[in-house]
């Protein structure tokens, strides 16, 4: 079974502190979500950016600097490149965007001398805790990946598996969506979701099970397999991540449960990266942020046990 988001701030008390790099810290949101996750025992900072700045936002949020490293660096390409760095090096156990734009945000992760690159494909993970829903639900690409090949979906279940086993998921479920749980040659995400389940039970994906394609209803809810009498399906309302077809659909089911679900919490990363990178946007809630950050602790841990 997953566990819930509190369960998660929980897990990384008990492997201890991580260290975050956040690039450009000058934002009060980022500031806030650094400041909570220390004071929660999650994580440790190093400020990068403007000090002047960063010290005048902590001022206005009564915020402590005394126990946290600060990098004065105004220039925010440079900053981007020197916190990136001490995520390369190992200084940081993850890297964190702050008031920096998105394309040079991941250009610094890209870099070739200081950047995060493996070599694999980069995607994007979200985690969600959904009121009613028995278990965390992990949407991938809901940011990153804009029209996802059959190979990229691949190595997007690859990323994600870490990301389960971090949370309490040792063999994750993957459901590749599609409006339908049939395959349909006129319709291509209904063809590639049937493949992926082709090659999982060829043994072509480990550490996990796939079973696609698979409509929302049937992914998610056990009453609509029955319904449906999805019942020689591996999965039957019980999915653990929810694979889309491109980004459109991913991003219009995350941003429906954000803004039309109370009570709803979600933690997200980027991953394919040498550590787990928190890329939150400037609309995400200070909530949001803090989760992305103990998110990115549990799987810098699960990371590090499987290198």
């Amino acid at each position: 079974m997953s566990q819930g988001f509190e369960e998660i701030i929980s897990k990384v008390k008990s492997v201890g502190k991580k260290t975050v790099a956040v690039s450009v810290a000058q934002d009060e949101a980022v500031l806030e979500a650094v400041k909570a996750a220390q004071e929660k025992g999650i994580a440790d900072a190093i400020l990068v950016g403007d000090e002047a700045k960063i010290r005048e936002i902590a001022g206005t949020i009564g915020m402590d600097l005394s126990g946290f490293e600060i990098i004065d660096e105004p220039d925010m390409i440079q900053a981007s490149l020197k916190a990136v760095k001490l995520a390369h090096e190992g200084r940081a156990d993850m890297y964190m965007k702050g008031i920096i734009d998105t394309k040079n945000f991941l250009k610094s992760v890209l870099d070739k001398e200081v950047g995060l690159r493996t070599g694999g494909v980069l995607s994007h993970v979200c985690v969600f805790d959904v009121p009613g829903i028995d278990r965390l639900l992990f949407l991938t690409d809901v940011a990153f990946m804009t029209y996802p090949t059959l190979e990229d979906k691949m190595h997007i279940i690859e990323n994600t598996i870490p990301v389960c086993k971090a949370c309490g998921v040792d063999m994750p479920k993957v459901a590749p969506l599609a409006a339908v749980e049939v395959e349909n040659p006129k319709m291509e995400a209904t063809v590639d979701a049937a493949e992926l389940t082709r090659k999982y039970k060829a043994g072509e994906i480990k550490g996990c099970i796939v079973d696609g394609p698979l409509s929302l209803d049937l992914a998610i809810d056990p009453e609509a397999a029955r319904h449906k009498a999805a019942t020689d399906r591996e999965i039957q309302g019980d999915a653990d991540v929810l694979l889309f077809p491109d980004i459109h659909a991913g991003n219009l089911v995350y941003k429906a449960i954000v803004h039309m679900v109370p009570g709803v919490k979600n933690g997200c990363i980027l991953t394919g990266t040498k550590v787990p990178v928190i890329l939150t946007s400037r609309s995400d809630t200070f909530e949001t942020k803090l989760h992305s950050i103990a998110l990115a602790a549990v799987v810098a841990e699960e990371m590090k046990k499987q290198a």
